[in-house]
């Protein structure tokens, strides 16, 4: 059996078991939600079609986690009026499983609440007993010379690329500031013609060294670079 449903807006087409990206509903993970409006629901070689829903329908789904998607970067730019605009979103989603399709107006069934285990007889003698023994001692915080040092060998990366003659100011790229332009300019990215000519390869070897997760795409570095270049 198979229906589809409508919630934030949009159409979705279900089945029992099925994991489900919803616009984010008010709910806990672990709780259960109905969707009553329902549009089609199909059985083998029957199909009922609403109108515009399927009256004494509703689908029944379990909360699995509230979570939020990748961010998305929305960079805006006006050459030569030293105007940037750079904003981020990430969209709020409910992640929820399809426990069952009703019909006929049947309603969900009550999910039993878990029984609470009893507690063990050791365990109510250990809490019953006064706590003799001293509480254990924290390790010792690291020093600040070695928490330096450190800092300093993640910092230190091997050079990539042949830094060539002349430099350009990388901080005038959204995302880049001082500590950025070092560590930049410590693999031989001085200027933005370099950034302009990066390959595909070049891209992924610098997120691999500076841990980037492809923040070079994501803030469009290399459309950035050009304009720079060019103004």
């Amino acid at each position: 059996m198979f229906a589809v449903i409508k919630t934030g807006g949009k159409q979705y087409t279900v089945a029992a078991d099925d994991l489900l990206r919803v616009e984010k509903l008010e709910a806990e993970a672990g709780s259960t939600v109905t969707f009553d409006e329902v549009l089609l629901v199909g059985n083998g070689a029957e199909t009922t079609v609403g109108a515009p829903t399927v009256e004494g329908a509703s689908v029944v789904a379990e909360v699995v986690d509230q979570g939020r998607g990748r961010k998305i970067i929305v960079f805006k730019k006006r050459r030569r009026q030293n105007s940037r605009r750079r904003n981020g979103h990430r969209q709020s989603y409910t992640l929820v499983k399809v426990t069952d399709i009703l019909t006929g107006g049947a309603k969900p069934a009550k999910k039993a609440a878990p029984k609470k285990a009893a507690p063990k007889a050791e365990e109510k003698e250990a809490e019953a007993a006064p706590k003799a023994e001293a509480a254990p001692k924290t390790e010792e915080a690291p020093k600040a010379s070695e928490v330096k040092e450190d800092k300093k060998e993640e910092a230190a990366v091997e050079p990539l690329f042949t830094a060539p003659e002349g430099k350009d100011d990388l901080k005038k790229i959204s995302g880049v500031g001082p500590v950025l332009e070092k560590k930049l300019n410590a693999l031989g990215i001085t200027t933005y013609e370099q950034i302009v000519n990066f390959s595909a390869e070049d891209i992924a070897r610098v997120d691999e060294v500076l841990n980037f997760k492809g923040r070079i795409e994501r803030d469009n570095w290399v459309e950035q670079a050009k304009e720079l270049a060019g103004a």
